[in-house]
């Protein structure tokens, strides 16, 4: 089929190689622009554009489609679909309806649950046990389309939003050339999505990182598991920041942010429950195992945290 692919992060990359490998005509590939980076704030292009040039597809870099130049580029290139992956950019009706079979959309939730900016870390933060990743018709509200494929996705006691947004990667490019199959022979079944259930995934902001002891343990480790590796959720203790990169509920009780135990092993007490914090990360220093950790690191039993 004649395409355009609109993503812009790693999470993309497996789609676009799977659809490119599978001979699909893809005339030409919509990401966001190069961001300034690093200390001399250089230009780089985003996952999505660095695979792209390594393929020889056009690449094309709207700020957004305001202007009827871009609007009308995007529909010169006479597409039958386009597949949009974790743009970033929200599109007009014109572009919805340009293609021949309009925008199809892989989303990593199981709509309604989840819509929005960050699906991977709010399923994981809210301690649901499965997720997946549906094709969906796009439509003008927010990840509000009828969904036309589905693939279910179970979430592990020791997944973070790392180890998930993986998964869900490679489940989506798996997914999308079985939709373009089903596209080009007819066989795409639209279901409505219900209201009902519906959540929204906000974006992750930074007031949200710093952990909040007296909460019970599983939502204190759900916090951790699903803001890791970034923006990484965090403790303070004598003056520095630390990052805890992965944890797991443990026994034991106290007063919240106490620590019960720091030998072999980090365990710290929330409101009820405790946590067993197994990987840790000072500013400017490698993650290291809460074994290592403690090594650089004084921590004993009765600290707060």
């Amino acid at each position: 089929m004649r395409l355009a692919f609109m993503g812009t992060p790693e999470f993309s990359v497996p789609v676009l190689r799977e659809l490119s490998a599978a001979g699909h005509d893809i005339v030409a590939v919509y990401t966001r622009a190069p961001q300034p980076s690093g200390r001399g704030k250089k230009l780089n292009p985003s996952p999505v554009h660095q695979f792209a040039q390594t393929q020889g597809i056009e690449v094309r870099t709207p700020k957004n489609f305001k202007h009827e130049k871009d609007v009308g580029a995007f529909a010169a290139l006479k597409l039958d679909v386009a597949i949009v992956v974790a743009y970033g950019l929200i599109l007009p009706r014109a572009i919805l309806d340009a293609p021949r079979h309009g925008c199809l959309n892989l989303h990593a939730s199981l709509l309604p649950r989840w819509r929005g900016a960050a699906p991977i870390q709010r399923a994981i933060m809210a301690g649901d046990n499965v997720t997946g990743v549906q094709l969906m018709r796009m439509e003008a509200g927010l990840d509000t389309g009828p969904v036309l494929l589905s693939e279910t996705v179970e979430i592990f006691k020791n997944d973070t939003a790392g180890t998930l947004h993986d998964r869900l990667s490679q489940t989506a490019a798996q997914l999308a050339p079985r939709g373009l199959a089903a596209l080009e022979r007819g066989g795409l079944i639209e279901t409505p999505q219900h209201e009902e259930g519906a959540t929204y995934a906000e974006k992750i902001t930074p007031a949200e990182a710093r952990i909040d002891w007296t909460r019970a343990a599983r939502e204190v480790d759900c916090h951790i598991r699903g803001l890791s590796p970034f923006p990484g959720a965090w403790f303070e203790h004598d003056g520095s920041r630390v990052k805890v990169l992965l944890s797991r509920v443990a026994g034991g009780e106290g007063a919240p942010a106490t620590v019960l135990r720091a030998e072999d092993n980090l365990v710290v007490a929330c409101g009820s429950g405790a946590v067993e914090l197994l990987s840790l990360q000072r500013a400017g220093k490698r993650a290291q195992e809460a074994r290592e950790f403690l090594r650089g690191f004084p921590v004993a039993p009765g600290d707060k945290l």
